[in-house]
């Protein structure tokens, strides 16, 4: 059996977390949380349930998914996959199962769990995430002939191909950066419809207009920057 991790980088998701670790499938070898620098009950939260906990201090979506990698690259038994999961509770943790289907049975190497507008709870997504999701992916779609319609939170990928990534966003543009170096290397990607509903809580990016803007310009910085290199 494939030794398959998830990375699920949190702040403030104290009430959200448990029922995230809870609906993950038995088939994932171990659960990272990694909190924020949180300051309600997450990590007692997170650890209850099972998970492994680690603090990143610095803010940052990127900063905490760093973390989680950084843990597996210490561990003596590297991973085959890894997945990559928001904590809010937004995403049905049972899909995972799905997201890593094509890598199990088709060799892919990356995939997406692309957040389908016929599959999404009412109010799920911001307006200004649609948009920027349906800008982003169309400038992928001109610039690399890219097939991507979302930049789902919820992904997998094959642990050795992560690493070839050379990841290095630290805050909101984690998503596209991973998109597009795979895009650049030529790695073999799908997307898998999944469902998507009201996070619990509110977000942290797209319930904020300034974490709404910041956010488009990493993605759009990102898009620009690798078209033109």
């Amino acid at each position: 059996m494939p030794n398959i991790k998830v990375i699920i980088p949190a702040y403030n998701e104290a009430e959200s977390i448990p029922l995230v670790i809870k609906d993950i499938p038995s088939i994932v070898d171990e659960v990272i949380v990694v909190s924020n620098n949180s300051t309600d009950s997450t990590e007692i939260n997170a650890k209850n349930a099972g998970a492994t906990v680690l603090v990143e201090k610095q803010k940052g979506y990127g900063y905490a998914c760093l973390k989680g990698m950084t843990y597996l690259a210490e561990q003596k038994n590297k991973p085959d996959i890894v997945v990559f999961l928001d904590g809010d509770y937004s995403d049905y943790p049972e899909e995972l199962t799905k997201i890593v289907e094509p890598i199990l049975e088709d060799n892919i190497d990356f995939v997406v769990g692309a957040r389908v507008k016929e599959l999404r709870e009412d109010s799920s997504m911001t307006t200004p995430q649609i948009f920027g999701n349906w800008l982003a992916t169309r400038l992928m779609k001109l610039f690399f002939r890219s097939t991507f319609t979302d930049l789902g939170p919820f992904r997998a990928i094959k642990y050795q191909k992560l690493l070839d990534l050379k990841m290095e966003d630290k805050t909101y543009g984690w998503t596209v950066e991973m998109q597009l170096k795979a895009l650049k290397q030529k790695l073999s990607y799908n997307e898998i419809p999944v469902r998507y509903r009201n996070r619990i809580g509110v977000s942290k990016v797209s319930g904020t207009i300034k974490g709404a803007i910041f956010a488009g310009v990493k993605i759009l910085t990102w898009i620009f920057k690798y078209s033109f290199k």
